[in-house]
C-alpha cells in the first residue's frame, strides 16, 4: 500500500477557509483524478470519481473501499481508500507564506492518482465572514464582498500528489 496526500494551494485576495462546501471531509464532495496503473503503466482515458460516501466490498469480500477499478490494459484491480481527518482548509496566512495544505489522504493499491481536476462545491468566506459558494472548476474566481466593501476572489489554483508516510504518536495518526 501506498498513501498519496492531495496537496494544493492557490492565490487568495480577501478570502479564506476555502474547501469543499460540507468541510475537508464531506462524505459527498466528488475527487475527479486520473490513475495510473502500477503494473503496466497505462493511464486512464478519463478521470476517475471517489468520494468518502461511496464504499464498495474488494473483491476477496473481507474489506471495503471508496474505490475499486480494473485496469483497461492488464486486467489488474486496483483500489483506493480515503482516510477522512487529514485535510485543511486553504487560509490567507498560507497563501501569503506559499505554503500549501493537505486536502485528503489516499491508501492506494494497484494504483497511483494523478492530475486532479477542481470542480464546482467549494466554499470559502470573505475577511469580513460574507460565504461564498465557489466554482473551482476555471482554477480562479472573483466576486465583490458587499459587507466589506472590497473584491475578493481566488487565482492560480493548483495541485499535486505526494506519498506520505504513515506516523503514530500518542494514538494519533499523521501522514508525513
Amino acid at each position: 500500500m501506498v498513501y498519496y496526500a492531495l496537496y494544493w494551494w492557490a492565490d487568495l485576495d480577501n478570502l479564506t477557509n476555502l474547501q469543499p462546501r460540507y468541510g475537508c471531509d464531506d462524505p459527498t464532495y466528488p475527487y475527479y483524478f486520473k490513475l495510473r496503473c502500477e503494473n503496466c503503466g497505462e493511464v486512464s482515458a478519463k478521470a476517475t470519481c471517489v468520494s468518502l460516501g461511496e464504499v464498495v466490498d474488494l473483491p476477496n469480500g473481507r474489506s471495503t473501499a471508496n474505490l475499486v477499478q480494473k485496469c483497461k490494459l492488464c486486467g489488474r484491480d486496483a483500489s483506493i481508500v480515503m482516510i477522512p481527518g487529514q485535510g485543511t482548509p486553504l487560509t490567507i496566512e498560507q497563501t501569503q507564506k506559499g505554503d500549501r495544505t493537505c486536502l485528503m489522504v489516499f491508501d492506494c493499491r494497484g494504483c497511483e492518482p494523478i492530475d486532479f481536476a477542481f470542480g464546482n462545491g467549494w466554499k470559502a468566506e470573505s475577511l469580513e465572514g460574507t460565504s461564498f459558494d465557489i466554482d473551482c472548476s476555471e482554477g480562479e474566481f472573483a466576486d465583490y464582498d458587499e459587507k466589506g466593501e472590497c473584491p475578493v476572489g481566488l487565482g492560480k489554483l493548483r495541485s499535486e500528489f505526494r506519498v506520505v508516510k504513515k506516523q503514530e504518536s500518542r494514538g494519533k495518526t499523521k501522514y508525513v
